[in-house]
């Protein structure tokens, strides 16, 4: 293989884009399209363009499923579980007064965090060219997956 400055020229002249991994996540967690870094990523909040208006890629394949809400967990429950213990060891308030600071603090966390973390998840299966990014049908690689229940 040789490099041609975004392309990767393989053997026998078909050209196909470089997908570097941490270049596609960090694409899709500023909400913008992996292959192009330019376009768009969300037509709303948490739906996906269908195809890239700038490239043309298609989005449409991802399966991000449950994945960025199981990470905004993660970093929201350590994160804000962090702050609450640093501001217990400092000061004394009641459990009310802690109620009213941390849970709209958690909720707003969360609605802010869930679409970059997405996008994140997008990039990640687009450099890795996973569930059709790659030009393969899932269907024809694992039939009977994503068809109806026999």
């Amino acid at each position: 293989m040789q490099k041609q400055g975004e392309q990767t020229v393989r053997y026998g002249g078909a050209q196909e884009a470089e997908r570097p991994l941490g270049r596609s996540i960090k694409r899709g967690l500023l909400c913008t399209c992996p292959a192009c870094g330019t376009g768009r990523l969300f037509r709303a909040f948490l739906k996906p363009v269908d195809t890239c208006a700038v490239c043309g890629e298609e989005i449409h394949h991802h399966r991000a499923d449950d994945l960025p809400a199981y990470l905004v967990i993660v970093v929201v429950g350590h994160v804000l579980m962090t702050g609450y213990l640093l501001t217990d060891m400092t000061f004394r308030a009641s459990p009310w007064v802690q109620l009213a600071i941390w849970v709209p603090l958690a909720i707003l966390t969360a609605l802010v965090t869930i679409q970059p973390i997405k996008g994140g998840v997008i990039g990640f299966q687009w450099s890795l060219k996973m569930h059709g990014f790659g030009g393969t049908d899932d269907e024809a690689v694992d039939p009977g997956r994503g068809g109806p229940i026999a």
